[in-house]
């Protein structure tokens, strides 16, 4: 499991050093995607084909569905962290998030979130003040 919040910095090959408590989750490979909210997402390579799966249980009759899973799967990257734990994102991946030398990567249980710092600073904005309320939806039935 994936949590807590993280600053690293992007260097200038586009590298980023993960936090070492999630290097031993990811040490059979990784991959990366586009994400909601303009993030990146890192998946391990066990949890990415989870949700790869039950992509493919849905049913491709669906304009939606197949749009989705053409985005999602065409952006994504697969790769390993190296000794030190850097891990190269994609220009793709940068642009798609905006992302410049300030980071944040977040925990988010099975997969890690990589944010722009300044985007992440604003989508906690607008997210946070709701928080107390959203168990009503999302966690209690």
């Amino acid at each position: 499991m994936f949590l807590g919040t993280h600053n690293p910095k992007l260097d200038e090959k586009g590298r980023l050093i993960l936090p070492a408590k999630f290097r031993e989750l990811l040490t059979t490979g990784l991959v990366m995607t586009k994400g909601q909210e303009r993030c990146i997402i890192i998946w391990p390579h066990d949890q990415f084909a989870v949700h790869a799966e039950s992509l493919r249980q849905r049913s491709q009759n669906n304009e939606k569905v197949r749009a989705y899973t053409r985005v999602f799967f065409s952006s994504a990257f697969d790769d390993t962290a190296d000794k030190q734990g850097r891990v190269t994102i994609p220009v793709p991946l940068r642009q798609w998030a905006g992302l410049d030398r300030e980071l944040v990567v977040v925990g988010a249980d099975t997969r890690i979130e990589i944010w722009d710092q300044l985007a992440w600073t604003q989508y906690l904005s607008v997210q946070e003040p709701g928080f107390a309320t959203l168990d009503e939806d999302v966690v209690m039935p």
